[in-house]
C-alpha cells in the first residue's frame, strides 16, 4: 500500500518532466511562435488599416462558415422531427452579416467600433449608478472611477471611430508583441536546458 501511495505521488512529477522533455525538444517551435506574433505586431503598428481589413474578412469568412454549418444543423434536426426553424433563419442570418462584411469592410469596422462605444457608455453609466448604491468603504470611488473611465472610452470611440479602431488594433499590436516576445524567452530557456 505504501509502495503504491508512493508511485501515485511520483506520477505527476514524472508527467510534468515529460512535458517539459518535450517542450525542450521542440523550442524551436515555440520560439517560431514568437517571431510570428512579433511579426503580427509590427503589422498591427505600422499597417493598422490592413491589419483591421484583415480581421474584418476573417470575421466575414468565419461568419459565412457559421452560417452554412448553422443550415446544415437545421436541416438535419428537421430530419429527425426536432425544431428546425431557428437554427436555419440563424445560419442565414450569419451568412448574410458574413456577405455584407466581405462586401463593405469599412462599413464593418465602423459598426463594430460604434457598437463597442455605445456598449462602453452603457456599462459605464450602469457602474455609475450602480455605485451610489454602495457604501464608501466597499470600493464606492472605484466603481465610480471605473464607470467614468468607461464612459469616456465609448464616448471618444462614437466621436472618433476611425481612429478608435487604429487604437485598438495598437492594442492588439503591443499584446501579440509581449506574447511573441516572452514565447521567444521561453524558447532559448528550453533550448538551453536541452543543451544542458
Amino acid at each position: 500500500m505504501t509502495s503504491s501511495g508512493a508511485s501515485s505521488s511520483f506520477q505527476p512529477f514524472d508527467q510534468a518532466r515529460a512535458m517539459s522533455a518535450i517542450l525542450a525538444e521542440n523550442w524551436w517551435a515555440i520560439a517560431l511562435r514568437g517571431v510570428f506574433a512579433i511579426l503580427f505586431a509590427l503589422i498591427a503598428f505600422f499597417l493598422p488599416g490592413a491589419t483591421i481589413l484583415s480581421l474584418v474578412l476573417f470575421f466575414s469568412a468565419y461568419m459565412l462558415v457559421d452560417g452554412v454549418f448553422g443550415i446544415v444543423s437545421g436541416v438535419r434536426a428537421a430530419r429527425q422531427g426536432q425544431r428546425w426553424g431557428l437554427l436555419v433563419l440563424g445560419g442565414i442570418v450569419d451568412i448574410l452579416v458574413g456577405i455584407i462584411a466581405f462586401s463593405w469592410p469599412g462599413l464593418t469596422v465602423l459598426f463594430f467600433i460604434t457598437l463597442m462605444g455605445v456598449w462602453s457608455l452603457v456599462t459605464g453609466v450602469l457602474m455609475v449608478i450602480a455605485a451610489f448604491k454602495l457604501h464608501a468603504e466597499y470600493g464606492k470611488g472605484w466603481l465610480i472611477f471605473s464607470g467614468i473611465v468607461s464612459v469616456l472610452f465609448g464616448i471618444a470611440l462614437l466621436i472618433s471611430p476611425l481612429i478608435g479602431a487604429v487604437v485598438l488594433t495598437w492594442w492588439l499590436g503591443a499584446y501579440a508583441m509581449v506574447f511573441g516576445i516572452s514565447l521567444i524567452a521561453l524558447a532559448f530557456k528550453l533550448r538551453s536546458r536541452k543543451t544542458a
